[in-house]
């Protein structure tokens, strides 16, 4: 018998309950994975509170890495002993788990497992938005909101390696001397100051090319008050709640907008789109071209304790849950 984290019931992270499982034999194609490290994602608190819908009882988290312990039938493309890290499916607040062995990233020896862990979801995302869904070009400006988060972090860092100017809002001075350590030319205190005024403060009046919002219902409406003429409003998050599609008049009236809602699980849905996406990040991470702040550790039993310091916006870059 090993331990995991169990969701019975929809709620508060007081539903997060630390019990005893089986985790039992890989199947065909699948793995069995000893986790060491697992990463903390706002994705996880909304399959807590059932924002998004999923069947209880479950197991939460979706990313983490582990050491392959077992192979299941018909697996070639990895071995008992590597590293591996993976987001790919549900699950990963587990002492083991049961893995498809086609959504498997092998680390590379430069990458440890707690990097591993904490990359997976938030560098893939930076990834995608940075490069698929808007893909950004030299010149350009950008807003993205919580900038000295686990995915801000990241993004910030590869914007200004892209040759973007990069503003970023943040909620304390301290978050604020992070993102600009990690590639943030401008940083806003959303609390204190109007974010869109400073933004047509920075840009002489005229906006920017692209806003990445995580945020959702909070800053949606002024978000798209910071964009130029047929600029992009990229919405990948609902922190503060999911956001009700506006009357696309109003997209009009504001300089012919476009708005999209992109999910990484749409750019990594078969095993060679992951792997071709893990190797673009890797090889980011290993060269050093973007460093990852892990800026808090839990064990994996205190769970409860890392969803309260995330939903409480008191962390800052990636969380890693230890098994």
């Amino acid at each position: 018998m090993t331990h995991a984290i169990e969701v019975t019931e929809h709620g508060g992270s007081d539903v997060l309950a630390w019990v005893e499982k089986s985790v039992g034999t890989p199947g065909p194609g699948q793995v069995r994975i000893k986790s060491t490290a697992i990463g903390l994602n706002f994705i996880d608190v909304y399959f807590r509170s059932g924002l998004y819908p999923n069947e209880t009882p479950f197991i939460p988290g979706k990313e983490g890495a582990g050491v392959i312990m077992e192979l299941g039938e018909g697996v070639t493309n990895v071995a008992v002993g590597d590293r591996v890290a993976y987001c790919s499916l549900m699950g990963t607040y587990a002492e083991e788990l049961i893995a498809d062995s086609g959504f498997l990233a092998k680390l590379p020896d430069g990458i440890s497992d707690e990097v591993g862990a904490s990359i997976m979801l938030k560098g893939l995302t930076a990834h995608y938005l940075l490069h698929l869904t808007y893909p950004l070009k030299k010149g350009e400006t950008i807003l993205f909101h919580a900038a000295a988060g686990g995915v801000g972090l990241i993004a910030c860092q590869w914007a200004k390696l892209i040759g973007a100017t990069v503003i970023g809002t943040v909620g304390s001075p301290e978050k604020a001397e992070l993102a600009k350590a990690n590639g943030c030319d401008h940083t806003i205190l959303y609390r204190d100051e109007d974010f869109v005024e400073k933004v047509k403060e920075i840009t002489g009046g005229k906006g920017v090319d692209v806003v990445y919002d995580s945020i959702g219902k909070d800053t949606f409406n002024q978000s798209l008050d910071c964009l130029k003429k047929r600029g992009m409003m990229v919405s990948f998050g609902n922190a503060t709640g999911p956001v009700a599609v506006p009357n696309l008049g109003i997209l009009a009236a504001k300089g012919a907008l476009y708005v999209c809602r992109p999910t990484l699980f749409t750019y990594i849905d078969t095993p060679e789109a992951f792997v071709e996406n893990c190797d673009v990040l890797f090889g980011m991470v290993e060269s050093g071209k973007i460093d990852i702040t892990i800026g808090q550790k839990f064990a994996l039993k205190d769970a409860a304790k890392a969803h309260d310091a995330l939903e409480g916006r008191a962390t800052i870059g990636s969380t890693v849950l230890i098994p």
